[in-house]
């Protein structure tokens, strides 16, 4: 079967889909597989890297598309690429389904089989394939690493001749897979760390990195079926402001996590919650691009409020497109190997599979 990929739109997207330890593993299962060129040379991975491996290269992608029988990508290619596509090809990636419905509906149209590997479920069997959470894993570590840089005071706790420096107070906003790494990085920095979420599944693992959970008076489990965070009720949300306007009095950094797939994200940090953090308080908003969990959060600006920092950026992870490629090309070629049917070289599309059902766009 013909496997190949197109480069991403560089201005948004610096991740590749498929890296040269990934190519040998396609190649080695019988897929013939053919990239454009210089596809990976921005992030260190020279066009000869592939060609030794046995992968084909070509400099029309028009024609790479069109001869390819699965296409991977990171996200949705172009409208001007999409018009190239033709009947029965497969394309996998993280469509954003809830942006790109219009666009995947005339992909569907034209039998095209579409696979949206953020709609994976949360099971055991589909963990290897888990976009979502290798790629939180790295948002979440280096989210404190750029508060932290942008923060002007010491993060752990130096005690010296001259007095004793306290270590830095950081609240972590939600704390899934993101959340749970940006504890377990700030702990590591030497920080105090403290976090909230709607979901009281989370106290445990919280607790388990050495993380103070704040608990919500009469806290309800707002959690789907999924292992998602849901939509809180008014008297939640209003317990929760209650108690994180008087947790913000002592809090130096915030890292805001807190996402509902496919809705704008909640405003959690408040207009009236900035007077009570202190002036050089610092926040990093991982939900900058579904709106942000602060009033103020801007893409890819540092708004300054009451003296307060906030940052956004809408993709955190092209400042880690080595590490952050190298574990979406795993997951993909963990999708495909069970898509694949190694025997009469063809995918199975079986919608018994959990898995392939939940996934395709239907």
């Amino acid at each position: 079967m013909n496997l190949a990929s197109i480069s991403e739109n560089r201005d948004i997207e610096k991740r590749i889909a498929i890296t040269p330890e990934i190519a040998k593993k396609y190649i080695n299962l019988g897929f013939n597989l053919t990239l454009p060129n210089n596809y990976g040379t921005y992030v260190g991975f020279t066009d000869e890297e592939y060609k030794n491996l046995g992968v084909n290269f070509l400099d029309n992608e028009d024609e790479i598309i069109k001869n390819s029988e699965i296409l991977i990508q990171l996200g949705l290619p172009i409208e001007e690429k999409l018009s190239f596509f033709k009947e029965n090809q497969t394309l996998i990636g993280s469509l954003n389904t809830f942006v790109n419905k219009e666009k995947l509906e005339n992909l569907k149209l034209k039998k095209i089989n579409c696979f949206s590997l953020e709609l994976l479920p949360r099971i055991t069997r589909a963990q290897s394939m888990d976009i979502l959470s290798s790629q939180a894993n790295l948002a979440g570590y280096k989210a404190v690493v750029e508060a932290f840089q942008v923060y002007e005071r010491a993060i752990p706790m130096m005690m010296t001749a001259a007095g004793t420096i306290p270590a830095a107070k950081v609240l972590v906003v939600g704390a899934g897979v993101a959340g749970l790494q940006a504890i377990a990085t700030a702990k590591r920095m030497g920080a105090v760390v403290f976090a909230t979420d709607v979901r009281m599944a989370s106290k445990e693992q919280v607790e388990s990195l050495g993380g103070k959970f704040l608990t919500v008076e009469g806290s309800e489990n707002l959690e789907t079926e999924g292992g998602y965070a849901k939509e809180a009720s008014d008297e939640f949300k209003k317990k929760q402001e209650e108690l994180l306007s008087e947790t913000l009095k002592k809090i130096d950094i915030i890292i805001c996590t807190a996402l509902i797939p496919g809705r704008e994200a909640p405003k959690i940090i408040k207009k009236e919650m900035f007077k009570n953090l202190q002036a050089g308080s610092v926040i990093y908003d991982l939900a900058a691009v579904q709106g942000g969990n602060t009033e103020f959060t801007e893409v890819d600006k540092i708004v300054e409020k009451n003296g307060v920092k906030i940052l956004g950026e809408a993709n955190i992870l092209n400042k880690l497109p080595v590490s952050a490629s190298n574990l979406y090309a795993k997951n993909v070629f963990n999708f495909i190997s069970n898509l694949y049917d190694k025997e009469n070289k063809k995918l199975n599309i079986n919608l018994e599979d959990e898995i392939i059902e939940k996934t395709l766009i239907k």
